[in-house]
């Protein structure tokens, strides 16, 4: 793919003497060679196809390489008489990248597309020819990759082009596979381009085709990418870790000794294992001297061993730890919880004798082939099997991950391309996954609105919030979200979640319910911001009617509980009227993030589905509307006789720590007469706690003499209402 020429002085060709070793070169300067002599067979195969061949042979003995052949005569004849900028014949680019995926292991399909990848893009071959002489998988995954037109697309094209292969790959991960390779070829053979297209390249390398690699597992390639990316965009690091590797190969290994002591500490325990000295890539030397400052040679590598089974890694860690002194804090089991890119390994670090540490990292070797190659170690995740795992015309695609298809259903909802571009960057910026298990229940009536789960477990990004576990579960419907229980707790929709987590979301039934704009502060994922931000920005529908709605009056209907609101609060029934909005036929709520009650100075929202939510006026959400550009609406409590009626309030205890505050205190609400619709306590921070009541008091004009009640319990130093600032002294976490 536009592929640049060879440059033999380019970043990372020399200097790797201790860093991890590439992909195998010398195969492609064969293939070189052989390309220039140009497709003469031999014993069936052409010259330059005989490296790729034998690779292939030992990853898969029994390969037919008919097709191979086939698919190099069409390459070669298709790109017969284009070169390379290095003056190279072109087909050495789609032999580059065919070994490659060969040495990760790649079947047959994926290598007879690597070799037809460019012919659309290229030269005069069409999807119907390659379809027609190779198959509908083959030519779906040369579709895949190849890019859009700029004649066509203009500026959008390279955002575009992605977004085609992302969808593509939702279909078949082989599609990225083949990106991948391509990039990298294309990455060590930069040299030749302007600087200003290297740096250019270079960054769409590192904000997504190497995020990309890491999430499907294929460490072999993202490693290389970041070393090639490394020396273009910070070549003064760079060279400062080849220089760093260079001093410490002139010296004894310390590693090489410490391996030596550990074959012989499995050999006695009678462990068949093997044990190799990893060295580290540049970038993650350069990583370790920032966190550690002075690196030795024991820094530079880490030891690996190989064993047969699962068990044995353990047995090969109890050995270790038995033998030498571990380091407990750098122990991690990613056997027994694998990552989301498939990766397994146990990691460790021992002692030796003379003081030295050494990282280890312990697996099996299938282990050991899906870390260096993810999702090409599968092999043909599509191919037709026995089971009746998939539906008649469907393929059961094992290698689809959770932030695949987050990607896949945000990317559908965004047709900007700047915007898709810019998103698209920001999740994969996001490193790691957590997965949250999402069970079924019901509410307690501890909160407002009912518990749902889908009892299933989703794969969200690092410090994701409920937020964004409502959006992923239920799409825009999650914007009836009010409120959630994380591990049996209520929580705030704003609780970032972990890994493991089990969440209940708590949903308004009512159609009016919707999201705050602080929701944009708790939302990590795409689809939770873009779907937010089409929320509020759409104008609020208000539908005709022609009195003036009430604060607090349940709508007419069949007898039951009335549904909450979009910030947690119920309407009440029609004897608790408690405010006006001046606007015509909306239904009006009283927000749960302040609970305004007479005589509080209020104001109004207009949402969607015809309602004003009342705010207390020096509510923060107030100033967040505003600052949205969003319109109040003007609100008055009713008549004189406004403090005749019920009022839901949330109060804030401010207390010193002691046992039986909470019993204290829910005994001085009861005596006012106060219920308890909820509670929370925070945890005790320098001896300071925090309890937050949502009440319901049977007249608002009891509220004063409810604070006074709760402030009196021995302790506590101050009660607020909910949504006023605390003062600097009181607050506190």
């Amino acid at each position: 793919m536009s592929a640049e020429a060879t440059n033999p002085g380019s970043p990372g060709a020399a200097g790797r003497r201790r860093g991890r070793p590439r992909l195998e070169l010398r195969g492609l300067r064969r293939i070189g060679r052989a390309a220039l002599l140009g497709p003469a067979p031999r014993d069936g195969l052409p010259d330059a196809l005989e490296h790729v061949a034998k690779v292939h042979r030992d990853h898969h003995p029994d390969a037919d390489l008919d097709i191979l052949a086939k698919a190099y005569a069409r390459a070669e004849s298709s790109h017969r008489g284009q070169l390379r900028k290095s003056g190279e014949p072109y087909i050495t680019h789609p032999l580059a990248v065919t070994l490659i995926l060969a040495q990760l292991g790649a079947e047959t399909t994926t290598l007879t597309a690597s070799l037809l990848h460019d012919t659309v893009e290229d030269t005069e071959v069409t999807l119907d020819q390659v379809r027609a002489e190779f198959g509908a998988e083959v030519c779906y995954l040369v579709d895949g990759v190849t890019k859009l037109e700029k004649v066509d697309y203009g500026a959008a094209a390279e955002p575009e082009t992605f977004r085609k292969m992302l969808v593509a790959t939702g279909d078949d991960v082989r599609v990225m596979s083949i990106k991948l390779a391509d990039r990298l070829h294309n990455m060590r053979t930069l040299g030749v381009m302007r600087p200003d297209k290297q740096i250019r390249i270079a960054k769409v390398t590192r904000d997504v085709l190497i995020p990309l690699a890491e999430r499907l597992g294929v460490q072999a390639l993202k490693s290389e990418l970041e070393d090639l990316v490394f020396a273009i965009l910070r070549p003064e690091e760079y060279a400062a870790a080849r220089r760093l590797v260079r001093e410490c190969a002139a010296r004894p290994d310390p590693l090489a000794a410490m391996a030596q002591r550990v074959r012989t500490t499995l050999e006695e325990a009678r462990i068949d294992a093997e044990v190799l000295v990893r060295p580290r890539h540049f970038v993650s030397v350069h990583r370790v001297r920032l966190r550690r400052g002075e690196v030795t040679g024991a820094d530079l590598g880490r030891l690996l061993v190989l064993v047969a089974e699962d068990a044995d890694c353990y047995a090969v860690l109890g050995e270790l730890h038995t033998c030498f002194t571990p380091v407990v804090s750098e122990f991690k089991d990613f056997i027994a919880v694998p990552k989301f890119n498939l990766y397994q390994s146990l990691h460790t670090a021992v002692t030796a004798e003379d003081g030295k540490i050494a990282e280890t990292l312990i697996r099996t070797h299938q282990m050991h082939r899906v870390a260096e190659a993810g999702v090409v170690a599968l092999g043909n995740p599509y191919a037709p099997t026995d089971g009746a795992d998939a539906p008649d015309g469907e393929r059961a695609d094992p290698t689809r991950p959770g932030w695949l298809s987050r990607l896949l259903d945000w990317q559908r909802t965004t047709p900007d391309p700047d915007a898709f571009w810019t998103s698209l960057r920001a999740d994969l910026a996001q490193e790691g996954e957590i997965t949250v298990c999402c069970a079924d229940g019901t509410s307690d009536g501890a909160a407002d609105g009912p518990s749902t789960g889908t009892g299933r477990v989703i794969g969200l990004p690092a410090g994701a919030s409920c937020v964004d576990a409502a959006y992923a579960l239920h799409g825009e419907a999650a914007h009836c979200c009010i409120g959630a229980r994380v591990n049996g707790r209520l929580a705030t929709l704003a609780t970032v979640l972990r890994d493991g987590d089990s969440l209940h979301l708590l949903m308004a039934p009512d159609s009016a319910a919707g999201p705050s704009p602080e929701w944009l502060d708790h939302a990590r994922t795409p689809a939770a911001r873009l779907a937010i931000s089409r929320w509020l920005s759409a104008p609020a529908h208000v539908p005709a009617a022609a009195t003036p709605a009430l604060a607090g009056t349940a709508p007419a209907g069949p007898a039951g509980p009335a549904p909450a609101g979009r910030d947690g609060t119920a309407p009440r029934g029609p004897a608790d009227v408690l405010a006006v909005a001046d606007l015509s036929g909306a239904a009006v709520r009283l927000a749960g993030c302040c609970t305004p009650v007479p005589p509080d100075s209020v104001t109004g929202f207009a949402v969607r589905g015809g309602t004003v939510t009342v705010h207390r006026a020096l509510c923060p959400v107030v100033a967040r509307m505003a600052a949205t550009g969003r319109q109040p609406v003007g609100v008055h409590w009713r008549g004189a006789d406004e403090t005749g009626h019920g009022c839901r309030v949330t109060l804030l205890a401010e207390a010193f720590s002691r046992p039986h505050l909470l019993a204290d205190l829910t005994e001085a609400i009861a005596a006012q007469g106060a219920a308890v619709v909820s509670a929370a306590v925070e945890p005790p921070h320098e001896q300071r706690v925090r309890h937050t009541y949502t009440l319901h008091l049977p007249d608002a004009a009891a509220l004063p003499s409810l604070m006074r009640a709760m402030r009196q319990v021995p302790g506590v130093f101050d009660v607020l209402r909910a949504g006023r600032a605390r003062p600097a002294a009181a607050a506190h976490g």
